[in-house]
């Protein structure tokens, strides 16, 4: 089945009392048993629910995933993943991944006795390196936030495999419809599905996705012994949103393309980190790993200073200055003030998180409309 099928049909099927195509909201804690321990699939909700049973079906189906697990959010589906490990144990980590990842990671878990390494994962030998006898998992994220580093997933999952490591990609920015891990042999797949798998900017939530049964049966305990489970308003906002996937990242990949070959020639920008550009250190990668190269862009100015970044972000009009991604609409944002805030300011420029970096997430309207705006910002 093609990804757009998939993502129309997969996992859904006609209620079947009342026939209706959308999969029903079922708003409730608790299901009626005929007998103790005798029911229909659903004792509680925390545990199963049919619209969020549904859901993690499709989103399964987008990732050619056995198996996913929905959660109240991106941060919880996160969380989860932590919780595979022990104290003691260390996770090597990208140095350019989301602000709330990075403040999980320091600022929860190695109070909980986990050590975090955070490196450049553009060359593999630098996580090569770091492996030692306490190494239980890598992150990965790729095209990674805010300044789209792309990394080689092979070559991360060669590594975890040969050091009987647990691979996980954070797969946000790519989604499943340019980027699917699993088939690159990773491990565990996350998702804010807040961003492009909602896509309206209307509910927040994450995913796991995965096809080791072990892996699964422990992610789904912890899902259930924890509780950050979404609500059923938001997973049929969701099985709605995915419908559409396909389309609004076909639109907003093409307006991408033109919104970076803008920023590329305006006399006031430094630098433009895109995946398809051929001068992105990971373009190759990009190429070989993905279908299409995204719609998140970042840039500096020449001006490399706060007061520059603000002038320009305060006077886009159509571009939204808002933290978040992937929804129809364009955002603009200022990670050091908005997403990265959260990691100390030398640790942000030691990543190379400059003081005039502005992150976009480009939507789905006319670009036109989108590079007069920027136009007229950067005046």
């Amino acid at each position: 089945m093609k990804f757009a099928t998939k993502a129309i049909h997969a996992g859904v099927e006609p209620d079947p009392s009342t026939g209706a195509i959308m999969t029903p909201i079922f708003q409730t804690s608790t299901f009626v048993q005929a007998s103790p321990g005798q029911h229909k699939g659903f004792e509680y909700a925390r545990s199963l629910n049919p619209t969020r049973q549904t859901l993690e079906k499709a989103l399964a189906a987008l990732e050619n995933a056995k198996y996913a697990f929905a959660f109240g959010s991106g941060m919880a589906a996160i969380d989860t993943v932590i919780k595979l490990l022990k104290p003691g144990s260390e996770v090597i980590c990208g140095d350019d991944i989301y602000g709330g990842s990075y403040r999980l990671f320091v600022r929860v878990y190695e109070d909980f006795g986990i050590k975090f390494h955070f490196t450049d994962m553009q060359e593999a030998q630098n996580v090569e390196k770091l492996v030692n006898e306490n190494t239980k998992m890598i992150w990965v994220e790729t095209p990674s936030n805010p300044l789209l580093r792309v990394i080689d997933i092979e070559a991360m999952v060669a590594i975890a495999k040969k050091h009987n490591l647990i691979s996980v990609v954070d797969n946000t920015f790519a989604t499943p419809y340019l980027q699917n891990p699993l088939e690159l042999g990773a491990d565990i797949v996350t998702h804010s599905v807040t961003k492009y798998l909602g896509g309206h900017s209307d509910v927040v939530m994450g995913a796991l996705m995965l096809n080791d049964d072990k892996l699964a049966e422990r992610l789904y305990f912890l899902q259930k012994s924890c509780g950050a489970v979404p609500a059923p308003f938001d997973c049929f906002l969701v099985l709605r949103g995915i419908k559409t996937l396909h389309l609004r990242m076909n639109a907003s990949c093409e307006n991408a393309l033109q919104v970076a070959d803008f920023l590329v020639n305006h006399p006031k920008i430094q630098d433009v980190y895109f995946p398809a550009l051929p001068q992105h250190k990971g373009h190759d990668i990009a190429k070989k790993q993905m279908r299409k190269f995204g719609s998140m862009i970042s840039f500096t100015l020449k001006d490399d200073t706060q007061a520059a970044a603000y002038r320009v972000l305060e006077k886009v009009k159509v571009f939204a200055l808002a933290e978040s991604l992937g929804g129809v609409e364009s955002l603009c944002c200022y990670p050091a003030a908005m997403t990265h805030a959260s990691i100390p300011a030398e640790v942000r420029k030691a990543t190379g998180i400059k003081d005039s970096l502005i992150r976009l997430s480009v939507g789905c309207e006319d670009a036109e409309d989108l590079i007069a705006d920027l136009t007229q910002a950067l005046q």
